[in-house]
């Protein structure tokens, strides 16, 4: 399982973000086979987290064109600058009830 780390600094979101932001996360999941998709603001600053079983599906979901006018989108009108990263998850563990199919990873 790989993950891909979003972080922004936010220069100015409009009244069109959330559609797109909404659209790109139901792409992801529904089309490109994103496993899991979480973002979280807070004050100028986005990080978003998604995991994807493999590589390939991540490079489908970068060159999707729906997916790389809403990247221009984000460098000219909505981001002041981000960085992006991708891992790949060597070691998982849950605690509690709250993800009852829980895995781990090699050691």
């Amino acid at each position: 399982m790989y993950v891909v780390i979003f972080r922004a600094r936010i220069r100015q979101f409009d009244t069109e973000y959330p559609a797109m932001a909404a659209r790109m996360r139901e792409l992801a999941l529904t089309r490109f086979g994103c496993l899991q998709f979480h973002a979280v603001t807070e004050g100028d600053q986005e990080i978003a987290l998604s995991y994807w079983p493999d590589e390939a599906s991540i490079r489908a979901w970068r060159a999707h064109p729906e997916h790389a006018l809403a990247q221009q989108a984000g460098r000219e009108r909505w981001y002041a600058s981000y960085t992006v990263q991708v891992a790949q998850v060597t070691r998982e563990y849950t605690v509690g009830a709250a993800h009852p199919a829980a895995s781990e990873g090699p050691a």
